[in-house]
């Protein structure tokens, strides 16, 4: 359906430019890589607790659509906002705005993705699945390379009104999604609807093993959202020039989305997530090797081929393990738990790539990787399949 698909790209083109510009907004006006950490920390850690009852919501309300687009228009609101006071106020103004604009957060990556079982067919569904992996990784190839050229070309402030104008527009497709009646919960007390969604993702094995998998894997890459503007400047290049390897990822991603959507569905979901993150960290083993951003794109590229197929297969497993009564809230808490891991990693690198240096960072978030496949697997072992899978 392709309203669903350009309200849902344009939403996340907005959120993929606010992680990467707040970061050079705040290097560009202060100088500080603690504050850059914190402030984009401060966007994505309120979706750890407003995540879950985000998706509790979403699983009983017919209004999915004024919810998402409230998230557009607040997200408007606060980039205006963070362009008057970064640098002219103090400095605990501008994590305090990130974090109003983070507490809807989830409703651009869990909010959207929760809809899909309502707008698809069940044999449909894994071709969804990958035309939703190629939305997050388009608007993620657009977001930090748009912003890394906007910011160079003219500057940060003017990515900030471009987020500004694309949230606009998202609002306007939103209008144009159909709107879905409750999923689920019933007449269930909300709080109880809340815990059920968490327990339902705590006690369901093999998708409990994808969960922590993808949580672990945004803990450590967001550690590179302030590792490698400050790597690049130790190549010689601007910090800006980061956008372009976020965006040579991202194309390798959508890349093996496209070309492998229809093979995933062969394995278990949980295990094609656990071994393609393995893989994206042993590539990023070798980018401190790199002599030069060309070496380092080509590096990237390959990264983003081998991490390409953990979101279909992200997706998959949600809707596997989990009964539609619970998409919502399984999307939702799910999503959150990746967003504060990633807001987690960003305000640890701020205090990490000063005194280790952006190169041992690097290593430090590929072997990561491969914890965070381990785990995952242990937290696998024995599972069986649940009865509605």
């Amino acid at each position: 359906m392709f309203s669903y698909y350009l309200a849902a790209t344009l939403a996340r083109l907005a959120d993929e430019m606010v992680a990467f510009t707040l970061v050079l907004l705040v290097l560009d006006r202060t100088g500080s890589p603690a504050l850059a950490g914190l402030t984009g920390a401060a966007y994505a850690l309120p979706a750890i607790v407003t995540g879950p009852l985000l998706g509790a919501w979403l699983d009983r309300t017919p209004h999915r659509r004024s919810a998402l687009a409230a998230n557009q228009a607040t997200l408007g609101a606060v980039m205006i906002a963070l362009l008057l006071v970064v640098g002219n106020s103090p400095h605990w103004i501008a994590p305090a705005l990130a974090a109003v604009a983070g507490a809807t957060l989830p409703m651009v990556s869990g909010g959207f993705t929760s809809m899909l079982p309502s707008l698809f067919r069940p044999d449909r569904l894994a071709r969804a699945n990958s035309f939703e992996s190629v939305s997050f990784s388009a608007a993620a190839i657009a977001g930090p390379a748009t912003a890394a050229t906007i910011t160079a070309a003219v500057s940060v402030d003017a990515a900030v009104v471009v987020i500004v104008v694309t949230a606009g527009l998202s609002i306007v497709a939103i209008g144009r999604l159909p709107a879905l009646p409750p999923s689920g919960a019933g007449g269930e007390p909300f709080l109880v609807s809340v815990v059920g969604g968490l327990r339902h993702l705590a006690h369901t094995p093999r998708l409990r093993a994808s969960t922590i998998t993808t949580t672990l894997l945004m803990g450590f890459t967001g550690m590179l959202l302030i590792a490698l503007p400050l790597h690049m400047v130790e190549l010689g290049r601007p910090e800006s020039a980061a956008g372009y390897l976020w965006t040579a990822v991202e194309l390798g991603s959508v890349t093996t989305a496209l070309l492998l959507g229809r093979l995933q569905s062969r394995w278990p979901p949980e295990y094609v997530v656990m071994l393609s993150v393995s893989a994206y960290g042993l590539a990023l083993i070798t980018w401190p090797l790199a002599p030069s951003l060309a070496v380092l794109l080509v590096l990237a590229l390959l990264a983003g081929l081998l991490e390409g197929p953990t979101l279909p297969a992200m997706f998959a497993a949600r809707q596997r393990y989990s009964p539609e009564s619970l998409q919502g809230r399984v999307s939702t808490t799910a999503a959150s738990l990746r967003v504060g891991a990633s807001a987690l990693g960003q305000a640890t690198a701020g205090l990490l790539v000063p005194s280790l240096g952006a190169r041992a960072t690097l290593l430090v978030v590929g072997g990561g990787l491969l914890v965070a496949a381990g785990i995952g697997r242990l937290s696998v072992l024995n599972a069986k399949v649940p009865a509605h899978a």
